[in-house]
């Protein structure tokens, strides 16, 4: 286990994720050529939609082997680096989430022109949250604008990470020719006639050994500040060899104390090879992370649980992918214990028996058999039907869950209709599984119109998922235009008792509820408590009266949009044995919010995006003009020697076809990404 890596390669779109994964599947020999995004032939990127657009859709997962060399390290063994390559485009930012998840450790990887973009920042905050430790990778060095430097300073206040170069860059732009390695002070360059894959190693030379020696000095600064050892070493005026420089920064990674730098230019085969030695010495093996979290269903207690092969099996199932002749790929990370093909499985959420039929190693959308899935490894499984995103497998004796995943709120929809009635069920079929395998994705049916509305995380995903519909399983279909998915909820406290009477079958089923219903702050969710608890009402009654509430939350109010910030309190119950049933009850409950809502002031709710924008300097102030055309609100603005960086919140109402607009007022040079922000009362009903 010491030898394994997991790892993402996580970024803004464009950085260069799949370019560089590309460059390290070449140079550990897990592929014989290097395949480029631009034609078409990246590896990692085997959708045929990934292939037309230059872009990476889903996370592909790749494991390769690397023996650490350069140094007389040819006696050392190989280690395993399993991969995940995430998408850079915030409308596919889940698949990003689930990865970081399951991951121990990332590579960031940033633009040496254009430093920290708007979807870095979001990638950086979810590594925060899964406590994920990382190191920084500066590509595009030979880009026209490249500034090492100033992308360190920009880490540095954007993401508040405590940067440590541990390479500086030999030239910029068209000049770049290699990097100063300050652990062991030399010079790297890659030979261009092997395609880089043969490293020229040589001593600083003597008009940048200063620079080299200022910069060493403040890497050593870093360290010592986070190392005591370090600190001692270095005021007793001992050596610092570089082994014992690497450990001490690998300690500060570990615990996310320091964030270690590289610099390259992967397009033209510079840095990359260091970048994998660095994973494999500062980025942590699984059982060098902290232990999973996880909840015992039996005990109700939280459980701490160490990455033992030798333990009971529990893995988490963290993105399902759904293949013509197999099935269910279901992608598991394996905290404890030891999965085998063939073996009985418990999803523990569903309280239900699977079996792992097969279980693969995959290379993209290639695949290879293994004889089992240990502690701390990722592979597929497949055979599990039932299985989702989110859900634990272990073993009946051991109910334990792990935490599940948390994935934004959909916020775009558009109609899809079959051409005929025939393709209705098919259609159906085909949402369900694609809604399974991507949980920002979901599927309603309009109760007035009849229609299939499915909804996305922006215009670009539902794009994707429309073509994949129509050109990958054949459904002729009509595709509406894409309608903004409003919420709704209350401005004020309402207190109604409700009763529910009605003869079925010749029983009667009656309830009667009193519950008060109250705004809660913006962005805070729904809330459900029950203070009416008596034990001679049965607990069936009370799951009915939630579900019957959390059923209402979803129907919404007034216009049939969810509600969102409702607190729903029941305070009393009037319960009779004779004719409280469980169906009374959720009926009364569902009833008793709708009409209490309706009287608490309901107020429609429209998304607003966070608009990130990126302006050539001499249209800056067009493009200022048209965000506030479309309503939106300027929040920052941040000059850059390239260009200039406008951040901005706006309806997403008013941000359909912006694209256009934004090329028209600076010739095509401008570009933006958005992404969902929060929900705002809405100025005025539609």
């Amino acid at each position: 286990m010491k030898l394994m890596r997991n790892i993402g390669i996580m970024a803004h779109i464009d950085a260069g994720k799949t370019t560089t994964t590309e460059r390290i599947l070449y140079y550990t020999g897990k592929s014989h050529r290097i395949g480029e995004v631009d034609d078409g032939e990246a590896i990692m990127d085997w959708m045929e939609q990934e292939q037309e657009r230059g872009i990476t859709i889903q996370s592909a997962a790749t494991t390769t082997y690397w023996q650490r060399g350069g140094e007389g390290d040819a006696g050392l063994p190989k280690y395993q680096i399993n991969i995940i390559d995430t998408p850079g485009h915030v409308d596919f930012i889940a698949e990003v989430e689930r990865s970081l998840r399951v991951l121990d450790g990332a590579v960031a990887i940033f633009d040496a022109v254009r430093g920290v973009e708007s979807q870095t920042e979001t990638v950086w905050r979810q590594a925060e949250r899964y406590r994920v430790p990382c190191i920084g990778y500066i590509n595009k060095m030979d880009r026209l604008g490249a500034d090492f430097f100033q992308v360190l300073e920009d880490v540095t206040a954007k993401l508040g990470a405590r940067t440590a170069a541990i390479q500086i860059p030999i030239g910029k732009e068209s000049g770049f020719e290699g990097v100063i390695d300050l652990i062991g002070m030399r010079e790297i360059r890659w030979d261009a006639e092997t395609g880089g894959e043969k490293l020229i190693i040589s001593p600083v030379a003597a008009g940048r050994e200063a620079l080299a020696a200022e910069w060493r000095e403040k890497l050593i600064d870093m360290i010592s500040a986070v190392s005591d050892p370090l600190t001692e070493k270095y005021l007793a005026g001992e050596e610092l060899e570089a082994a014992f420089i690497r450990a001490e920064l690998r300690a500060a990674v570990l615990e996310r104390g320091l964030f270690p730098v590289l610099a390259g230019a992967s397009r033209r085969n510079m840095g990359v090879q260091p970048l994998i030695d660095a994973v494999v010495d500062f980025l942590p093996a699984p059982d060098e992370v902290a232990p999973a979290i996880g909840h015992n269903l039996k005990k109700g207690e939280e459980l701490r649980i160490p990455c033992d092969p030798g333990g009971l099996p529990l893995g988490l199932v963290f993105k399902i992918q759904n293949d013509r002749e197999a099935g269910s790929l279901c992608y598991v990370r394996m905290y404890s214990g030891v999965l085998r093909p063939g073996t009985a499985v418990f999803n523990v959420g569903k309280k239900k028996r699977e079996r792992a039929n097969r279980i693969l190693r995959m290379h993209s959308n290639k695949s290879e058999p293994l004889e089992e899935l240990g502690a701390g490894d990722i592979g597929v499984v497949i055979g599990m039907k039932l299985a989702q995103t989110g859900d634990t497998i272990g073993s009946e004796g051991w109910p334990v869950v792990l935490e599940k995943m948390q994935f934004p709120e959909p916020v775009i929809s558009v109609s899809i209709e079959p051409r005929t009635m025939s393709e209705q069920e098919k259609l159906k079929e085909i949402l369900a599984l694609l809604s399974k395998e991507d949980p920002t994705f979901t599927t309603r049916e309009n109760e007035e119109t009849g229609q299939l509305i499915i909804s996305g995380m922006g215009e670009l995903h539902l794009e994707v998922l429309v073509t994949r519909i129509l050109k990958e399983y054949n459904v002729s279909a009509k595709v509406g235009n894409p309608q903004v998915t409003y919420r709704e909820s209350i401005s004020g406290a309402v207190e109604r008792t409700e009763e529910f009477s009605r003869i079925i079958a010749g029983k009667e089923n009656a309830a009667a509820l009193t519950l008060r219903v109250e705004p809660l702050k913006r962005g805070t969710g729904n809330k459900y408590i029950c203070e009416a608890r008596n034990k001679d009402i049965p607990d069936a009654v009370y799951e009915a009266i939630e579900r019957g509430v959390r059923g209402a939350f979803s129907s919404g109010i007034v216009l049939g949009y969810p509600s969102i910030d409702v607190g729903v309190t029941v305070t009393d119950i009037g319960y009779s044995e004779l004719s409280g049933t469980e169906f009374a009850y959720e009926a009364c409950a569902s009833m008793g919010v709708d009409e209490a809502c309706r009287e608490a002031g309901p107020v429609l709710l429209e998304p607003i995006m966070a608009v990130d924008l990126v302006s050539p300097k001499e249209f800056v102030g067009d493009v200022i003009s048209l965000v506030t055309q479309q309503g939106g609100q300027v929040m920052s603005m941040d000059s850059k020697s390239a260009a200039d960086e406008v951040k901005a919140q706006a309806p997403m109402a008013k941000m359909f076809g912006f694209m256009t607009s934004l090329r028209s007022v600076s010739q095509g040079r401008a570009t933006f990404t958005m992404e969902f922000s929060h929900f705002e009362k809405k100025p005025e009903r539609p």
